[in-house]
C-alpha cells in the first residue's frame, strides 16, 4: 500500500537517471507515485482551502462566462474544443497553486503577496512559456476549427443538441476519432515540455528551454508512471467539465498542487 501519512511528497527510493544535457537530474520512480502527489495536493487543498478553492470558483465562474459568451455569439461549437484547450494552458494558469504548496512545504504563511509574488519570481521565463502554451491552445482551436468544418459545415448542431449529435450518434465516429487523434497528438507535446517546467520556473533560477528540457528528460524516463499521470489529470480535469464545469472547483486545485509534489519527486533537489 502507498503511504500517505506525511504532508511533504516523500522521495522515492528508486536510484537517478542523469540526463545528458545541462538538465538536473531526473529521479527515475515507481508507476504508483502519482497517487501519492494526488493524496499530497489533497492535503495541500486542505490546509489552505481559501486558495484552492477560491482558484476553483475563479475557474467555474470563467468556463460560465466563457461558454455563455460563445452561445450568444453563436459559436456553441467552440465550447468543447476551448474546454480541451484548457487542459493545455492549465499549468500556467495553476502558477499561484503550485507556489502555495511551496509555501506550504517550507513551513511558511500561505498570504496573498507571497501567491502574486510567484508570478514575479523568474517572470520572463514563465512569460515566455506561458506564451508557448497559449499557442498551442490556439494551433488546437484552428485544427479544431478545421475538423468541425470539414465534418459539420454542411448542417451544424445547434447547442442544446451538441452533445447528443457528437457524442451519441453514430455518424460522427470519424470525427471523434480524427479529433481524438489529433488532439492527443498536440496534448502529449504539451504535456512533454510543461509538466514540471513551470514549477520548476518557480523554484529555480533557471531558463525556459533547461526547464522544457528537463520537463521532457523526465517524461522520457518515466514513461509509464508520466503516462498514468497524463490519464489522470485528463480523468479527473474532464470529471469537473463534465459537472457543467462545477467540478472545476475540486479537481483544478487538486491537479495544481500535486503538479508541484510531482516536480519535488521528479527533478533531483538542489
Amino acid at each position: 500500500m502507498v503511504d500517505l501519512s506525511s504532508h511533504r511528497t516523500p522521495a522515492p527510493a528508486a536510484h537517478t537517471a542523469a540526463a545528458e544535457t545541462s538538465t538536473p537530474r531526473i529521479r527515475t520512480i515507481d508507476t504508483n507515485r502519482p497517487w501519492v502527489w494526488l493524496a499530497a495536493g489533497w492535503r495541500d487543498m486542505w490546509a489552505a482551502p481559501m486558495v484552492s478553492l477560491g482558484y476553483g470558483l475563479l475557474a467555474v465562474v470563467s468556463s460560465f462566462l466563457l461558454t455563455a459568451g460563445l452561445a450568444m455569439a453563436d459559436l456553441a461549437y467552440l465550447i468543447l474544443p476551448l474546454a480541451a484547450g484548457f487542459m493545455l494552458v492549465g499549468p500556467i494558469l495553476a502558477v499561484g497553486l503550485y507556489q502555495t504548496s511551496r509555501l506550504l512545504e517550507q513551513g511558511r504563511p500561505v498570504t496573498l503577496s507571497a501567491i502574486i509574488a510567484a508570478y514575479a519570481a523568474n517572470g520572463a521565463q514563465i512569460a515566455a512559456i506561458g506564451l508557448v502554451l497559449m499557442l498551442a491552445m490556439l494551433a488546437w482551436i484552428r485544427v479544431a476549427f478545421l475538423i468541425f468544418a470539414i465534418f459539420f459545415s454542411s448542417d451544424p448542431p445547434p447547442l442544446d443538441m451538441l452533445v447528443d449529435r457528437i457524442f451519441f450518434s453514430a455518424e460522427t465516429i470519424p470525427f471523434l476519432l480524427t479529433g481524438t487523434i489529433v488532439g492527443g497528438v498536440i496534448a502529449a507535446l504539451v504535456f512533454a515540455i510543461s509538466v514540471i517546467s513551470l514549477p520548476m520556473l518557480l523554484d529555480r533560477d533557471t531558463d525556459v528551454i533547461t526547464a522544457m528540457g528537463t520537463s521532457v528528460e523526465a517524461v522520457r524516463h518515466n514513461i509509464q508512471p508520466m503516462a498514468v499521470w497524463a490519464g489522470l489529470i485528463a480523468l479527473f480535469m474532464a470529471a469537473g467539465m463534465s459537472m457543467a464545469f462545477i467540478g472545476l472547483v475540486l479537481t483544478f486545485p487538486l491537479i495544481g498542487m500535486a503538479s508541484w509534489h510531482a516536480y519535488r519527486d521528479l527533478v533531483e533537489h538542489r
